[in-house]
Formats: structure tokens, C-alpha cells, sequence
């Protein structure tokens, strides 16, 4: 059935695509393989595509203490900055670079300097919470959202936060359990019906993947395909 859904809302967005710079949402819940599908579709146009994470814009918290930031809800729409990432992605549709910032996860803060992003015709984003928040969902030309067993997604995230992010088993057990899970289940599950593009599996789904490529292909503008082939 999933499939079913898939292939119908896929050949509903064709006009969408009929523009110049594409902005393209992958959300879903954490460990859901978003970030892998959205690195191969980024792969997939090495010349014209940028992937911007949400990850990067969680608010500086360099005011408060150590302690004081291991308490904040780091799964609630509160704990993203969504106006500085809206700025950010107008500013790509526009065809201007922007300043990303660096967010260090071990001390919760960002990072005095910045990463310059230029504009690109394929504008990737992803993160768990992008379709809860209406002034950056309505922003995308299309949504994709990943859909994935929930004990998939945790032992994702345990090896994630473990290996990635120097965190103890104990910590991210703790973490998914009183914040991780409760915030899914309110705010980014309930985001799935934005989508356009329901995608189960996520980076595994091949065939969703070569879909997805195929669709960009066809519908990039005309003077961009002849730009790349010149």
C-alpha cells in the first residue's frame, strides 16, 4: 500500500519541479535514514545541488551552564532557530551564499565560525522537525518524508550519538526515552501527512531513490541541463 501511495503522490508534483532552483525537505524521525537518502540525492547532481542541515541551526546556548544546557529539550520545535534557517534558505533561492553556522554537539553551542554554502539549482534540507513548523515547510517545493521501524531508528541513534557525537550509552538511552520518543510521537510524526513523497526504508529504498533522480532529471530547466553539458 505504501507503495501504492508513493508512485501516486510522486506523479502529482510534476509541475513543481518547472523552475530554476528545486528546494527539496527530507524529514522524518530520527535515525530514519533521511540524511543518507538526502546525501544520495545530492550525489546524484555533484554540480548543482547543496544539502543544508536543521541540525546546524539549534540556538547558541553558550549563555547558559554546562548543566543548565543538558537539561534543554533538544527535540522540540523551540530548540531550532526555524526563522535564521528560513532566512538562510530565501537567501539560496534568491542565488546569494549564506554563512551556515557550526553547532559543536558536545558543548550544545555554536561555533564562533561559519561555514560559506553558495546557491545551488538542487537545494537539499533535512531534519526530523522541518514539516512541523509552517514558516520553513512552506517553503519546500517538495517533501519527503522517511518512514522507519521505531527499534530501527533507536539503534541508529544509539550508534550515532555514541560513535558521532562522544556520547554514553546511558546518556542517549535516557535522552530517547524522556525527550526523543515523546517529541516524535507529537511533533514529528503527526508532520507526515505534508508530505508529498512518503518514503519507506529510507537510503535503503532504492527504488524510490532512482525515482526521485529521475523526476529532478527530467524536469531541471533547459538552460541548466545545456549549462552542465557545456
Amino acid at each position: 500500500m505504501k507503495t501504492i501511495l508513493f508512485i501516486l503522490s510522486f506523479f502529482t508534483i510534476t509541475t513543481l519541479f518547472a523552475k530554476d532552483i528545486i528546494v527539496i525537505g527530507v524529514a522524518g524521525g530520527t535515525g530514519s535514514g533521511k540524511t543518507t537518502l538526502a546525501d544520495q540525492i545530492k550525489d546524484a547532481f555533484p554540480d548543482h545541488s547543496i544539502l543544508v542541515s536543521q541540525d546546524s541551526y539549534y540556538k547558541d546556548l553558550s549563555h547558559l551552564s554546562f548543566k543548565e544546557r543538558e537539561k534543554i529539550n533538544f527535540d522540540h520545535p523551540d530548540s531550532i532557530d526555524f526563522s535564521f534557517l528560513k532566512q538562510h534558505i530565501v537567501e539560496l533561492k534568491k542565488g546569494n551564499a549564506i554563512n551556515k553556522p557550526i553547532y559543536n554537539f558536545q558543548t550544545h553551542s555554536r561555533e564562533k565560525n561559519s561555514e560559506k554554502v553558495s546557491p545551488a539549482q538542487v537545494i537539499i534540507v533535512e531534519g526530523i522537525l522541518l514539516f512541523a513548523v509552517s514558516e520553513v515547510r512552506d517553503l519546500f517545493d517538495v517533501k519527503i518524508y522517511i518512514d522507519a521501524d521505531d527499534d530501527e531508528r533507536l539503534l541508529r541513534r544509539i550508534e550515532r550519538d555514541m560513535n558521532e557525537r562522544a556520547r554514553d550509552f546511558v546518556s542517549v538511552r535516557n535522552q530517547y526515552l524522556e525527550t526523543v520518543k515523546p517529541m516524535h510521537d507529537v511533533f514529528v510524526e503527526p508532520s507526515k501527512k505534508y508530505a508529498d513523497l512518503i518514503v519507506p526504508r529510507g537510503g535503503k529504498n532504492k527504488t524510490a531513490l532512482s525515482m526521485i533522480i529521475s523526476k529532478i532529471k527530467q524536469e531541471i530547466t533547459p538552460s541548466k541541463s545545456q549549462e552542465k553539458a557545456l
